[in-house]
């Protein structure tokens, strides 16, 4: 049951964080805090079916981690679902056009090097 938690966190952080920023990339940069450029920025939120999905997928990972964190402890669940951050680096490549360098590209790897020596 472990393992079927970390894959949903990974899964659905990575799927939230991939449509969050596609859809923030849309609705442009926040330029200052005012009242004003807040309320503007929420209603660009909530007319944004990719923010809105990327915050429902960030809340199905939210209440897997905390189901995860009834059955395991701290020191497993939270390095075990850093795999998604080499996923996320592949997705940021590919789908969103990012240039990946190759210090990220080694700093993704060791990470899953360390949710792989967590599996013995």
């Amino acid at each position: 049951m472990k393992w079927i938690l970390v894959a949903i966190i990974a899964s659905s952080n990575t799927v939230g964080d991939l449509l969050n920023t596609a859809g923030m990339k849309r609705i442009g940069a926040v330029e200052d805090l005012s009242l004003r450029s807040l309320l503007q920025l929420l209603l660009a939120i909530g007319g944004s079916p990719m923010v809105l999905g990327g915050i429902a997928a960030l809340a199905i990972g939210f209440f897997a981690i905390m189901s995860l964190l009834s059955i395991a402890t701290v020191s497993f669940a939270i390095p075990a679902t850093a795999s998604s951050y080499l996923v996320e680096t592949l997705l940021a490549k590919y789908i969103l056009k990012e240039d990946v360098r190759w210090r990220r590209w080694a700093a993704s790897g060791l990470v899953v090097i360390g949710v792989v020596l967590l599996r013995w």
